[in-house]
């Protein structure tokens, strides 16, 4: 044996032999006791091992062996579905920063789907957002890089960098016949969840963007200046574009509307994953006319308060259907300071449907045509365009129903060639009551709040 050999083999005494004692151990001494599927898994790992040691003696290069076991790992986890994953130390760091403090980015919510890194939604007021990138824009490269099998967190790591700096990203729209480069510079991505204006006289309009550590917090906040200046006719809820966040932040906010009964459930399949949310009893709960809009880029948190909303009919839900992320993410932390996001179980609203890949229902549809919303019919053969829990590889089934596929639209495309900027920074104030105007959604559900305040009395009296 030369000596190149004799070093390899030393490299892998310690790992296959922990692999041996373990696969010894458990068919020793324990031989009633190991099931068919505990021993396929120990011939499995037994596959593993020896292949381990091929790649080790033979692959053209030196291999690092915790690179390589890594990589097996987020492999594992990739088949599963497309929110599980291993996150190293740093990015397990990064993770815990999203949530408390602030980032630089250019502000996107980013997915999986068949391989290809996918836009689930830009965040409002981010440099993504202010360049026009939507929902199912598919990221084909990063600074001339192929994004083709890149990790989600590999591209966060990607498209993160210090504010001020540039990131090209190649993007390829449903429609359009080639490639587009983007150029965005970085900023940084401010925990700003809260975004609030007056539409009307007793009207207002409060926009959540993202559930973070202070949400309720602020939006408790707005909701009070308003009413110290004026009495609130009726309270629009924007939760569109609005990929989610912390589950006590959803609850919390449902239960700012709520005085009684089960916001969100949980079921698992071990014990401690099946856990009840109720609301509390408030003598001071709201009792003004609310509508929340919602649309395909609504998902995970924002779906639990719309959920809550609509099965208390406390609420009204007005857009086009949800994303449904309707799957619950634990975060373990591992002792080398890395972390594991497992998906251990599924949301449930309170009249006991689940979110999962199929979503919230509006009770009144409506599109705005100008970004290209299609209603969505669970029955109806129309076909649908726009990216969706669903439509992600290896997404988990919803519990409760078949499901079906929607076949993909395809866009018209754009009149223009270059992506159009959008978002309101630096408007004036009748700028931005135009956009209002051009917002269909956002008149439909200000037109239906008067509609309520007009006949909720009469209907009471009579």
């Amino acid at each position: 044996m030369t000596e190149k050999k004799k070093t390899l083999l030393k490299r892998l005494t310690i790992p296959l032999a922990l692999i041996g004692i373990l696969f010894a151990m458990a068919l020793w001494e324990q031989p009633a006791r190991v099931s068919a599927k505990t021993q396929d898994a120990y011939k499995s790992l037994e596959t593993f091992s020896n292949i381990l040691s091929l790649v080790q003696e033979n692959y053209v290069e030196e291999v690092k062996i915790d690179e390589v076991i890594q990589g097996a790992i987020k492999g594992m986890l990739n088949t599963l579905d497309p929110h599980s994953s291993y996150m190293k130390p740093d990015e397990y760091k990064e993770l815990q920063v999203e949530t408390k403090g602030s980032f630089s980015g250019i502000g996107i919510e980013i997915s999986m789907r068949d391989g290809i890194l996918t836009v689930i939604s830009p965040i409002e007021g981010t440099p993504a957002f202010q360049k026009g990138l939507k929902a199912g824009d598919k990221i084909i490269k990063i600074d001339g890089e192929s994004t083709k099998d890149l990790s989600i967190n590999e591209a966060v790591k990607k498209l993160r960098g210090p504010k001020g700096s540039k990131v090209t990203i190649s993007i390829h729209r449903e429609g359009w016949g080639d490639l587009r480069d983007v150029t965005i510079i970085r900023d940084v991505i401010p925990i700003v969840s809260i975004r609030s204006k007056l539409l009307e006289p007793g009207f207002p309009y409060l926009r959540v963007v993202q559930f973070q550590s202070k949400t309720t917090r602020d939006f408790q906040k707005a909701l009070n200046d308003f009413e110290k200046a004026g009495a609130i006719k009726g309270l629009v809820i924007d939760l569109r574009n609005n990929p989610g966040g912390l589950l006590d932040q959803a609850v919390r906010m449902a239960d700012v509307f709520l005085d009684k009964g089960v916001i969100v459930s949980t079921k698992g399949r071990i014990k401690d994953q099946n856990m009840v949310f109720e609301a509390e009893a408030d003598p001071e709960v709201y009792k003004f006319p609310i509508v929340v809009l919602v649309n395909e880029g609504s998902a995970s948190a924002s779906e639990i308060v719309a959920g809550a909303l609509k099965d208390h009919k406390r609420a009204v839900i007005l857009g086009t259907q949800t994303f449904g992320k309707g799957s619950v993410q634990t975060i373990i932390p591992m002792n080398d300071g890395s972390g594991l996001r497992l998906t251990t179980a599924r949301y449930y609203t309170p009249s006991g449907e689940s979110i999962q890949a199929k979503g919230i229902t509006p009770d009144v549809v409506v599109r705005n045509r100008e970004s290209g919303e299609d209603e969505f019919e669970e029955q109806s053969p129309r076909k649908r365009r726009f990216l969706r829990e669903k439509d992600l590889k290896h997404h988990i089934p919803n519990g409760q129903q078949e499901e079906k596929d929607d076949e993909v639209r395809k866009e018209e495309p754009a009149a223009a060639d270059e992506i159009k900027p959008k978002g309101d920074k630096g408007k004036s104030k009748k700028a931005q009551q135009d956009d209002i105007k051009e917002d269909e959604q956002l008149q439909a559900a200000l037109t239906l709040l008067k509609g309520v305040n007009v006949f909720a009395p009469a209907a009471k009296a009579k």
